[in-house]
């Protein structure tokens, strides 16, 4: 014999068929809007050894809301940074105002305060780079 929650259970399993809709619980829904991801660091433009880390994280922290158009973008990136990096920014919004884009923004923030020697470091240190018995710290390494 079928308890009255089972009862239940099937009476709106036919309803929902009946009526040509599936049941609401049985989708899984997750409201992305909800959730909140911390802001990146500043960043100062003081010292440009710090800005390739601080500009992946930036970039992973707009992935994360990917509804945001260009402007919002750049605004947001404008609200990170402080000091001679702000100073720049302010500048290249004086000039361009909304006209920027973000592919343009965003190759000129780098040509800006890249550390072009960052890159030939790694490689060094990449050539220099010795396995010594365990692929994990190899693979972190690495």
């Amino acid at each position: 014999m079928p308890t009255p929650a089972e009862i239940a259970r099937l009476v709106g399993l036919g309803v929902s068929k009946a009526i040509g809709q599936e049941r609401p619980q049985n989708k899984v829904r997750i409201n992305t809007s909800c959730l909140k991801m911390k802001n990146p660091d500043t960043f100062n433009g003081k010292t440009t050894s710090v800005f390739n880390q601080w500009w992946e994280s930036v970039t992973m922290y707009l992935g994360f809301y990917p509804k945001m158009v260009d402007r919002q973008k750049i605004a947001c990136i404008g609200m990170l940074l402080s000091d001679t990096a702000l100073s720049w920014y302010l500048h290249r919004y004086r000039e361009r105002r909304d006209n920027d884009t973000g592919p343009n923004y965003s190759a000129a923030i780098r040509a800006e305060f890249q550390n072009e020697s960052e890159a030939a470091v790694t490689q060094l240190q990449l050539g220099q780079l010795k396995y010594q018995g365990s692929i994990r710290t190899y693979m972190t390494e690495f």
